[in-house]
Parts: C-alpha cells; structure tokens; sequence
C-alpha cells in the first residue's frame, strides 16, 4: 500500500506545507538525506496551543501538537520530494518542547510524533531522537519538530 493510501485509511490529510516564519527554507536536500526545518503545530496557518508544558499545555495537548508538528513536516516533505513513497527510512526527530520550570516529560510529548512515524512508516518509520526541553520556542509554540529522512 502506498504512503498516500496508508494516509487516507488513517483519515489523514496533510496540511498545505507551512510557509517560513523567518529567513530559512522549508527543506534541503543533501545526496539521499532530506532535512526538515523545524516545524512548529500550526494548523490553518495558526498554532493550536501556546505556552509551556507542565503550565499552560497539557502533556495530552502536547502530543497532539507534536503530531501536528510533524504532519507538517511530511507535507513539507512531500512538496521537497514530490512522493512520500521516496522514503527509504526516517532517520532522526528532533523535538524541542517549550518547558516549565520542573516538567521533565519531553519524552512522552514527543512520542505523538514518533508514534506517528511508525504507524505510517512502519519499520522505515524506527528513528534516533532527542526531546529536548526548551525556555521558549518561536511564536510561543509548545513543540518544534525537526527531521531527517533518507530517500530512493
């Protein structure tokens, strides 16, 4: 089954890609790595929660922006490759989680996305990581995701 089909019997539309919100390009690509500039949980061009985790964001609510996040960064990817069938295997998340004083569960928010990954992708899907906790993040954004694939 393709990447496409998978999507649609998860009842998953990627997002429009989200347009720069500063001086950077979306995606490059470099030989058969593709690197995905950090994606924040916009939805309609809007971000669906602010705020810190363990104050103003729930663990639950991170998760979802998480996916969100890194919904994104595949419609990003999709538009950098043109077929998400290209991915050979996702290599690396990235996750920054904008943290209050005290919230140590970086790791549980991040998995929205690397769960995700995994139901799509399946075995492709398995990657390295870091969840990392953040003062502040841009927009006031809870999560920022970033990512490498490996594409054919």
């Amino acid at each position: 089954m393709s990447i496409s089909e998978k999507l649609k019997k998860m009842n998953i539309v990627l997002p429009p890609p989200p347009a720069p919100v500063a001086a950077y390009v979306p995606a490059v690509t470099a030989g058969d790595l593709v690197f995905v500039s950090g994606m924040l949980p916009l939805r309609d061009g809007k971000l669906i929660y602010q705020g810190k985790l363990g104050r103003e964001v729930t663990i639950e609510q991170g998760v979802e922006c998480a996916r969100v996040a890194v919904l994104n960064a595949l419609a990003v990817l999709q538009q950098q490759i043109g077929n998400l069938d290209r991915i050979k295997q996702v290599v690396r998340l990235g996750g920054f989680i904008a943290s209050d004083e005290g919230f140590n569960g970086q790791p549980q928010v991040l998995n929205g996305a690397s769960l995700l990954m995994v139901e799509i992708f399946e075995e492709k899907g398995k990657h390295a990581r870091a969840a990392v906790g953040a003062a502040e993040l841009p927009l006031n954004a809870p999560v920022e995701i970033e990512m490498i694939v490996q594409i054919s």
